[in-house]
């Protein structure tokens, strides 16, 4: 059970923390309105349909994404508050100690976090395809699927190899069929020209050549049409924008692993995604510590040079996460790290500060 002053510090911060998400929110969103009313208007979508495919979807979405920062803002704003009315001080004085004082925040970040953790696991995914699916329909330009020379892995000794792959008519050129022994090449069917039957689920391959290799001994065999199973798909050539966002953290997992063992590159973006889920609460927990260390002492500037402090480290923070997964992308730092590293950083900071800065 909550004691009174457990009661009066978390209904201030967690009530400060809606207002600020919700009016940031708000704001956003009346931004982004402007800027695609004419996409909407383009499209001829009734304000019913936008709002319930896009608005309605987007605001959680946002609410989620602005957590960690508001979390901290808001933790700034009540504790610099309750410090200019020597509230803290109060507190302090009646014999309640600042770690005891700490604690009730971490208790409240702590109750965020899990939420947030079940939300963006399992409950916004499932909101982000309707949102994701919207702008890939009307806010977006049609997709081209335009990268070369496409190498994958359909089974454990059997490599695919497409020149160039047409998404809309489903056709690739170049293309090749690997099967191998060990290191040995066993197995290679080549056509210049390979393209989905939707009917059959099947490739269909023209003017076939085929080698098999036997004891070093090759031989050749040609055709002009040829029907093959494979695992892969026209969805693995479609839009892959936002797909990470619309995935619950077991279909992350399992795409990831997915998409390594098929030998698919570019799969950076979804570790990310993966890893920063488990990172985010703890963002939360070490921003609210920090914002209170920060805070709680009155300053004779008043709570506005507080609040400026605030910002200028959330932006910071903000700043650490962008280079980090930057680096995460182009293959200079595991993903992992990068999404620990801000926690690392301000949690080492919060630390010294709370063993520097006199209370």
């Amino acid at each position: 059970m909550l004691n009174l002053l457990e009661r009066y510090i978390l209904k201030k911060h967690i009530s400060t923390f809606l207002y600020f998400v919700f009016a940031f929110v708000m704001i956003i969103c009346i931004i982004d309105f402007t800027e695609k009313n004419d996409d909407f208007m383009h499209h001829e979508l009734s304000y019913w349909v936008v709002m319930r495919d896009y608005y309605f979807n987007l605001i959680p979405y946002l609410a989620n994404f602005l957590s960690p920062i508001m979390i901290f803002i808001s933790t700034i704003f009540v504790t610099s508050k309750l410090a200019s009315h020597t509230e803290i001080i109060a507190i302090l004085s009646s014999g309640v100690s600042f770690a005891r004082v700490l604690w009730i925040y971490v208790k409240g970040s702590l109750f965020l976090s899990v939420i947030i953790f079940i939300l963006i696991g399992w409950v916004l995914p499932n909101a982000n395809k309707t949102r994701v699916n919207f702008e890939v329909e009307y806010l977006k330009n049609k997709f081209t699927y335009n990268k070369i020379n496409t190498h994958v892995r359909v089974s454990e000794n059997t490599y695919v190899y497409m020149e160039t792959y047409n998404n809309e008519r489903e056709y690739g050129t170049g293309f090749s069929i690997e099967r191998f022994d060990g290191k040995d090449l066993v197995y290679k069917l080549q056509g210049p020209r390979v393209k989905w039957d939707s009917i059959s689920g099947k490739w269909h391959v023209n003017r076939y050549i085929v080698r098999t290799y036997n004891e070093g001994v090759e031989k050749l065999s040609f055709g002009v049409h040829l029907d093959t199973a494979l695992n892969l798909y026209p969805k693995d050539f479609k839009s892959t924008f936002k797909k990470q966002e619309s995935m619950t953290i077991s279909e992350l997992s399992a795409f990831i692993k997915k998409q390594k063992d098929r030998g698919f590159q570019d799969i950076e973006i979804y570790e990310i995604e993966y890893f920063e889920r488990f990172t985010y609460p703890l963002a939360i927990m070490v921003l609210t510590i920090m914002g209170v260390i920060v805070s709680a002492r009155k300053s004779r500037e008043g709570i506005a040079a507080q609040i400026i402090i605030g910002f200028v480290l959330a932006f910071t923070y903000i700043l650490i996460v962008m280079l980090g997964r930057n680096f995460a992308q182009d293959g200079s730092a595991h993903p992992l790290v990068t999404a620990l590293m801000p926690n690392i950083i301000f949690g080492v900071i919060s630390y010294v500060l709370y063993k520097k800065i006199p209370r």
